[in-house]
């Protein structure tokens, strides 16, 4: 069979899939009822007038924006608002740097303290909040600055809170947490270990986890391995 041949026989195929779809829909459209096809055309009418208009949104200022709404009040709002409370009446309204509901996060209030306030903050947290037990304490490396992080829970109240801070990476210097919350002791040595953060009063800030002839931290975005074997 030649290659004219063949595109004749698919065209005429085609063709003829083509009338055959077109009168298919003109027996459905003779079975609708006026009202069904009224409907039709007007909802045809409407999609074409909203696609025009959109088209008209966006030739004239870009694509279109959809104006979101906030989310609602998370179900742990009154406990943020508790706990900022109880710190600016303790230690002043200047005492924390932020104070946010972290939604990624099991929606857990979160306070940010500022550095020279951080020791008092955690005090209060445990002796006039009743945050009995630090469950995990860590450090970041956010190249900009180091952050600390310390999740705490209250056995009494049933209630979860984070408190953090935010250091220099030329020199992270913070008071331990050892005297509140003795937990705090050998996370804040393995934070020193690999990140170089350094706690006042700690009882024996030494490494825990790479050995003492160690160079560096290992866990800084910038850090360089001494023994390039390594």
């Amino acid at each position: 069979m030649s290659d004219e041949l063949a595109k004749a026989k698919a065209a005429a195929a085609a063709k003829a899939k083509a009338a055959a779809l077109r009168k298919q829909r003109e027996k459905e459209v003779e079975e609708k009822s006026p009202e069904e096809i009224a409907k039709a055309k007007a909802a045809a009418v409407a999609k074409a007038k909203a696609a025009a208009a959109a088209k008209a949104r966006t030739k004239a200022g870009g694509e279109e924006q959809v104006e979101e709404k906030p989310p609602p009040p998370s179900i742990n709002e009154p406990l943020l608002n508790k706990y900022i409370k109880m710190i600016q009446e303790r230690i002043g309204d200047e005492a924390l740097e932020a104070a946010y509901i972290n939604r990624l996060a099991k929606e857990v209030p979160t306070l940010v303290a500022k550095k020279e306030t951080y020791f008092q903050v955690a005090q209060c947290l445990k002796e006039q909040l009743h945050f009995d037990y630090l469950s995990d304490s860590h450090g970041i490396d956010y190249e900009t600055h180091m952050e600390l992080y310390n999740h705490l829970y209250s056995f009494t109240q049933k209630e979860n809170v984070v408190l953090k801070v935010k250091l220099e990476r030329d020199e992270p210097v913070i008071p331990s947490l050892t005297p509140l919350w003795q937990g705090a002791n050998w996370p804040e040595r393995e934070t020193y270990d690999l990140l170089g953060i350094t706690f006042t009063e700690h009882p024996n800030l030494t490494r825990i986890m790479m050995p003492d002839s160690w160079v560096g931290h290992p866990l800084r975005k910038d850090y360089e391995p001494h023994d390039e074997e390594v």
